[in-house]
This record gives C-alpha cells, structure tokens and sequence, in this order.
C-alpha cells in the first residue's frame, strides 16, 4: 500500500514546488524594490551568508587573518533575494512531507484502530462459541445420564 502512495505523494510535491516557485519569484521581486524589505529582510541574511562563505573558502585555503569586504548593496540585495526565494520553496516543500507524513500516520492510526476492533469482536465471538460449547456439552451430557437411566430394553430372540 505504502509503495502505491508513494509516487503519489512524491508528484504531489513536485507539484507543489513548481507551483511554489512562481510565487517565491514575486516575493522576490517584490523583495528588490521595497527599501524595507531590503534593508531588514534581504541584506543582513546575504551579508551574513556573505562572510560565512567567504570565511569558509579563506580558511580551506589556508589564509587566516584575512578581513572580509560586504558584499555591495545591489549585489547583497540580489543574494538575499535569491536566498529568501530558496528559503519559501525548501518551507513550502518541508510543509509538503509534515503534511504527507501526517496523512500516513492517521491512516496507519485508523487501520490500527480498525484491527482492534476486529480483534476485540473476534474475542467476543470466541467467548460466545466457547459458552454454546459449554451449554451444548452440558447438554450432552443431560441427555447421556438420561438413557444411561432408562432401563434397558429386553432383548428378543
């Protein structure tokens, strides 16, 4: 069953992230002409993200003390822009497996749920046969005491 949903599940959130892209574009665009949105939403991400990499490479290649130059407005605008559209997406597409991991585990809790039903009417058919059973038996038995009672007919020869 698992394997079935899955190919499902998986062009569900494909298709989400195509959809989820144009709509990270417009947030980007809108993102490059608000000063505010600029200012206090893109650059410091991009400026930050600026000197971790750069950091980075400086470090692997051995320079230690080396400062770092921020990255220009435009050009931070533009990273951070690019980073914030990222950002939507990879949340739009986490939003997409919580939603899909959730909708599994409610269906594997209703098919549990639907096994203990079925288990628990089984016991009960079980402890229903069991008591026909007894009250049969005790039965039998009345009725072998009652022709072991009887006097036995007299054999004709």
């Amino acid at each position: 069953m698992v394997v079935g949903a899955f190919p499902i599940a998986k062009l569900l959130y494909l298709g989400v992230r195509q959809m989820s892209k144009p709509v990270a574009n417009r947030i980007k665009a809108g993102a490059r002409r608000s000063e505010f949105f600029k200012n206090y939403i893109c650059l410091p991400p991009a400026q930050a993200y600026h000197w971790i990499e750069m950091k980075t490479k400086m470090r692997i290649m051995g320079f230690r003390g080396s400062s770092i130059k921020p990255l220009n407005e435009e050009a931070a605008a533009e990273l951070g822009a690019e980073l914030l559209g990222e950002a939507i997406i990879f949340i739009i597409g986490g939003g997409c497996m919580v939603l899909e991991y959730s909708r599994q585990a409610a269906n594997s809790r209703r098919k549990e749920e639907e096994l203990n039903e079925t288990i628990h009417s089984l016991q009960t058919q079980l402890g229903e046969l069991a008591l026909t059973v007894e009250t049969l038996d005790t039965r039998l038995r009345e009725v072998n005491r009652l022709m072991l009672s009887l006097p036995s007919a007299p054999s004709s020869k």
